[in-house]
């Protein structure tokens, strides 16, 4: 349901993300860019799929960013907004392109694929605190950002960190690293994505993604102890599933984590990393977190990830945030809420794409809710998701 605001603020709503979505060209066939003769237009973007599929399971949520005053933003506009997703606050720019970009088929994963961005002086990368409306930004239960947003621009990176810097009365932050060395290329990307974790509410990322950032290699207790900050940390484990560890389970250890992570600053004169607060600072309203090293944290829960028939492994990440978001908003115990990423997720994989329609919420809720036993052979595979309960029925295998 929509809260609506007094005055003149923006109504509030379950889930606002921010951040840049481009058109997306999907190839007519498998091969090398060169000799793909046409393509399929779509729609990709971490935080607009994460508000996509919050829209389809039935949440309120806004899409905040800038597009062209082109064809292109157009479609990402009304695209979007037919999931269901106000748009409103979404800003056009007379003088810079929607940005697009083109890959080849199948999964991101080997040496045969390929990615040809047009991002570069895109209508989102103006994005700055003086550039959005922050009243809409922030009036949401929760605002889903993501680290692509930061790698953007010197005024993306100010966006961030003043959205993700303690405030009273600030909404939830859920922030995924999304960590994309390509955008960074030379600059100090995986310490400026640690420092906006670190102020965040609740934070995903992938094991493989924090061994690449941060040089992380002792698994999830590692990584949280380099982020104790989070209320809630949740580390994938791709095919393994996911772990979850809840508030006052953590502890610093960045110095001894951190040792030897450098970088200089980006070339576009972006200010600085901010100094990072001392543990004991933390907190979305400045109150203290759980400071030491004494014992080291535990996992608060656990969930294997599903048999799935993978059709496209595209936009997964950003599935798993939708679900795991969804079922934090009807406070459901944190197990349940990874399971539900996890099933999100399983839509997307056994779709092509970026985006899936999600599983109907009593079906997700009951599979959700199966014991361990039944939900470790659960198998998935395209259809699964079709609103007939039946259908979907046999689309599982055992």
């Amino acid at each position: 349901m929509t809260v609506t605001g007094t005055g003149n603020a923006p109504d509030v709503v379950d889930v606002v993300a921010l951040g840049e979505s481009m058109v997306t060209f999907l190839p007519s066939r498998p091969g090398r860019l060169a000799d793909v003769p046409s393509f399929h237009r779509s729609i990709g973007g971490a935080e607009s799929n994460v508000a996509c599929a919050l829209a389809a399971a039935g949440h309120t949520t806004r899409w905040v960013s800038r597009v062209g005053a082109d064809g292109f933003g157009d479609h990402l506009v009304e695209t979007i907004g037919a999931y269901g997703v106000d748009v409103a606050y979404v800003r056009r720019d007379p003088s810079r392109p929607t940005g697009v970009y083109f890959r080849t088929a199948g999964d991101r994963a080997g040496d045969t694929h390929e990615v040809a961005y047009y991002r570069a002086g895109s209508a989102a990368s103006a994005m700055s605190p003086a550039g959005v409306d922050l009243d809409a930004v922030r009036a949401g239960r929760v605002l889903h950002l993501s680290g692509i947003t930061a790698a953007l621009s010197s005024g993306c990176l100010e966006l961030m960190r003043e959205l993700t810097a303690p405030h009273p009365g600030r909404p939830l932050i859920s922030f995924d690293v999304n960590h994309r060395p390509g955008l960074w290329g030379d600059a100090y990307g995986p310490e400026v994505l640690l420092d906006l974790a670190r102020g965040a509410d609740i934070v995903f990322v992938g094991e493989d993604e924090a061994e690449e950032a941060w040089g992380l290699t002792g698994g999830p207790t590692a990584i949280r102890k380099a982020l104790p900050e989070p209320e809630v940390l949740v580390i994938k484990q791709g095919a393994e599933g996911a772990v979850a560890f809840s508030p006052s389970r953590g502890q610093s250890c960045l110095p001894q984590c951190l040792k030897g992570l450098g970088g200089t600053p980006r070339g576009d004169g972006g200010p600085p990393a901010r100094a990072k607060p001392r543990v004991g600072e933390g907190g979305r309203d400045g109150t203290p977190q759980s400071p030491g090293c004494e014992t080291p944290p535990h996992p608060a829960a656990t969930a294997p990830a599903l048999k799935v028939d993978v059709v496209a492994t595209t936009g997964a990440g950003d599935a798993f945030a939708a679900g795991f978001l969804s079922a934090t908003l009807r406070d459901l115990p944190l197990e349940t809420r990874l399971r539900h990423g996890h099933l999100t997720a399983a839509a997307t994989l056994t779709a092509p794409g970026d985006l899936a329609t999600p599983p109907p919420r009593p079906l997700a809720d009951r599979l959700a809710t199966l014991d361990t036993p039944a939900w470790e052979t659960l198998r998935l595979g395209p259809g699964w998701t079709d609103a007939d309960t039946e259908a979907a029925e046999e689309a599982r295998t055992p």
